[in-house]
């Protein structure tokens, strides 16, 4: 068997076909924000911790080396035959619908053939969230320590589909079924409303304290603007971003369980 070697993407070790040692490779958003990959690097390294046996791969769409497709063909050129790719992604929106595929089909296109199956995304696949999903975000939410709180904003990065804002509102109506306790949606960027308007507009409907959940997958400038501007709009407390929750490694997982159970 060859030996692992050590690339910009991760720990490689070459397995053979349909093995359980099939490599993941978890594909993020990418940021300017150094944080954000640290964010991405520790899910990748708990993911593996969880699966001993699997290597696991971080990847980035933008800013961060390596992108999918160079993390797809120096898989390939290891020796892998299969790899799974998850993207980590709590929308099903244009990155999932055109980037992800886009980097797919470049990684075909050159080098040795590597069968690569795509899992869903991290966020509401049909109907309903999953619950390890809800339980990260609760999860975070605690760690603020908000004391008591009578209503609560779950603060998304944000976006122009209209089908991917449908499925955050979905997750936030689910926390609060689960909480007890009034939710609504904001966004950092593309679609209203802010987090402060969303604070505000709670409070001025009679929530003397209104908490935060944050629907990000790692800490940055949208995740640092959320916290301004809820502070500043009367939150009692702003939870931080799932990074490497427990929840989130088995959301991880589950989605990669599914992808195999479906044979595709």
């Amino acid at each position: 068997m060859r030996p692992a070697r050590l690339t910009g993407a991760g720990l490689v070790r070459p397995g053979g076909r349909g093995t359980a040692c099939d490599p993941l490779l978890l594909v993020a958003h990418g940021s300017r924000d150094p944080r954000a990959a640290e964010a991405t690097r520790a899910l990748a390294r708990s993911v593996a911790a969880a699966r001993p046996g699997t290597p696991v791969l971080a990847s980035w769409l933008d800013h961060t080396e390596p992108g999918p497709t160079a993390a797809l063909r120096g898989l390939a050129v290891a020796g892998h035959s299969r790899v799974v790719l998850v993207p980590l992604l709590l929308t099903a929106a244009y990155h999932r619908r055109v980037d992800i595929p886009a980097a797919v089909a470049a990684a075909h296109q050159a080098g040795p053939p590597i069968s690569v199956r795509v899992t869903d995304v991290l966020g509401p696949v049909g109907a309903e969230a999953d619950p390890a999903l809800l339980a990260g975000l609760r999860r975070r939410l605690a760690e603020a320590d908000p004391g008591r709180f009578d209503a609560l904003v779950l603060a998304a990065a944000g976006s122009r589909d209209v089908g991917a804002r449908g499925s955050v509102g979905r997750v936030a109506e689910a926390l609060g079924v689960a909480l007890g306790t009034r939710t609504r949606v904001s966004y950092a960027s593309a679609a209203p409303p802010a987090v402060d308007v969303a604070v505000a507009r709670l409070r001025a409907g009679g929530a003397r304290r209104v908490a935060v959940a944050a629907y990000f997958l790692a800490p940055g400038l949208f995740h640092d603007a959320v916290v301004v501007a809820a502070g500043e709009a009367g939150a009692v407390a702003v939870a931080a971003p799932l990074t490497d929750a427990p929840e989130l490694v088995d959301l991880v997982l589950r989605r990669v369980d599914a992808q195999a159970g479906a044979g595709g």
